[in-house]
C-alpha cells in the first residue's frame, strides 16, 4: 500500500505535466488555463448541487430508520470528485467527472461491496433493547426499565455452614 501511494504521489503530477504541454501545444496556453478554471468552478457548482441532494435523500433514510450506507457512498465520492475536479489537471478532472456521474458511483458501489463481501471481516452490533423487543416479558409486563448491575455464581456445595433462609440477604446473592 505505501509503495502504491508513492507511485501515485509520483505519477500522477507526471503525467499531469506531459498532458498540459500536450494540451498547451494543440490548443494554446490560454486556452489551457481556462479549461482548467472552467473545470474548477464546474467542479464547485456539481458538488453543491449533488452534495445537497445527497445529504436530503440520507437524511430521508434517517428519518425511515434506515442506515444511509448509499447516500454515504455518495457523499465520499462526491467529496473525491470535487477534490479531483479543484486539482489543476486534465487526468484528474477526467476521474472527478466521472465521479460527478450516478451511473458510475452504482457500478463503483457494487463492486466496492462485493470486493468487502468476499475479503473484509464485517460484523454488525444490534443494540440491546431492539434485541429484548422481540423476546416476551416472563412477568408479563414491560415498563421500559433498564437494571444495570453485577452477578456472581455461587455454587452451594463450597459454602460452609447451614443453608440460607428464603428472604435472608445472604440467600439473595
Amino acid at each position: 500500500m505505501p509503495l502504491l501511494l508513492l507511485a501515485l504521489f509520483i505519477g500522477v503530477p507526471i503525467v499531469e505535466i506531459a498532458v498540459f504541454i500536450q494540451v498547451g501545444e494543440q490548443i494554446g496556453l490560454w486556452r489551457t488555463l481556462a479549461i482548467v478554471i472552467a473545470t474548477a468552478i464546474a467542479g464547485t457548482i456539481l458538488l453543491r448541487l449533488q452534495g445537497l441532494s445527497t445529504l436530503r435523500r440520507a437524511q430521508q433514510a434517517m428519518a425511515q430508520n434506515q442506515l444511509p450506507l448509499k447516500e454515504v457512498f455518495d457523499g465520499l465520492c462526491l467529496l473525491v470528485a470535487g477534490a479531483l475536479l479543484l486539482t489543476p489537471g486534465f487526468v484528474t478532472d477526467a476521474l472527478g467527472a466521472l465521479l460527478f456521474v450516478p451511473q458510475f458511483r452504482a457500478g463503483l458501489r457494487h463492486i466496492i461491496g462485493r470486493y468487502l463481501l468476499a475479503h473484509a471481516n464485517i460484523h454488525t452490533h444490534q443494540h440491546w433493547q431492539q434485541q429484548q423487543s422481540h423476546r416476551p416479558n416472563p412477568h408479563g409486563q414491560d415498563n421500559g426499565d433498564i437494571i444495570d448491575g453485577e452477578f456472581e455464581e455461587v455454587d452451594e456445595t463450597e459454602r460452609p455452614g447451614p443453608p440460607p433462609k428464603p428472604g435472608s440477604p445472604r440467600s439473595l446473592r
